[in-house]
C-alpha cells in the first residue's frame, strides 16, 4: 500500500489579503480559492481550460486556475473577481459590463473581467483585434460577444485616468 500524500504548506496573498495554507499537492488552486478561502466568484466551467470561467490573475497574468495546482501559486499574488471592487465601489470594468449589458448569465463574466483587466493594464486603448486575441481564452454561450467588446472599450476609456 502507498504512503499517503504529504500535504505541502503554501503563502498566497489573494486580492490584498496573505493566507497560509496546508495543502495536497494535487490541490487545484480554483478549489483552493472557491472551497478553503470562500472566494466563489472564480468559476468551475470546463475542467480543461477552454471555457476560461476560472481565470484569476497570478502576478498579474491571466491564468487558468483550474488546471493549476494550488502549489505552484505558493509565494504569488491573485487577484479574483472579488477584489476588483474597492471600498464598495465597482472597478470600471465591472460597472462597463453592467452598464453595456456585457453578461447575461454572469457564468463567463468574472473570468472575461480579468481577461480585459490583464489587457487594459498594459493596452490602455486596445482596438478590437487586440480586445478579441485578450479575450479568446474565455467562451460565453450567452452572448453575441458585442456587448463585452463594448464593455472592455468603455472600461478603457474610464480607466485612462486611473
Amino acid at each position: 500500500m502507498p504512503d499517503s500524500i504529504e500535504n505541502i504548506p503554501i503563502q498566497v496573498k489573494v486580492n490584498g489579503r496573505s493566507y497560509s495554507r496546508t495543502v495536497e499537492p494535487r490541490k487545484l488552486l480554483v478549489e483552493l480559492l472557491r472551497e478553503d478561502l470562500d472566494l466563489t466568484g472564480t468559476h468551475v466551467g470546463c475542467d480543461t481550460t477552454y471555457c476560461g470561467a476560472c481565470t484569476v490573475l497570478m502576478n498579474g497574468v491571466a491564468v487558468k486556475s483550474c488546471t493549476m495546482f494550488a502549489v505552484q501559486a505558493d509565494g504569488a499574488e491573485i487577484l479574483t473577481v472579488e477584489g476588483l471592487e474597492t471600498n464598495g465601489e465597482l472597478h470600471p470594468i465591472q460597472k462597463a459590463f453592467g452598464d453595456c449589458y456585457g453578461l447575461q448569465c454572469g457564468y463567463c463574466t468574472p473570468g472575461l473581467m480579468l481577461s480585459a483587466l490583464q489587457l487594459l493594464s498594459r493596452n490602455k486603448q486596445p482596438n478590437d483585434k487586440e480586445i478579441h486575441k485578450a479575450i479568446a481564452g474565455n467562451t460565453c454561450r450567452c452572448t453575441g460577444y458585442q456587448n463585452i467588446l463594448k464593455a472592455i472599450q468603455v472600461a478603457a476609456q474610464s480607466m485612462k485616468g486611473v
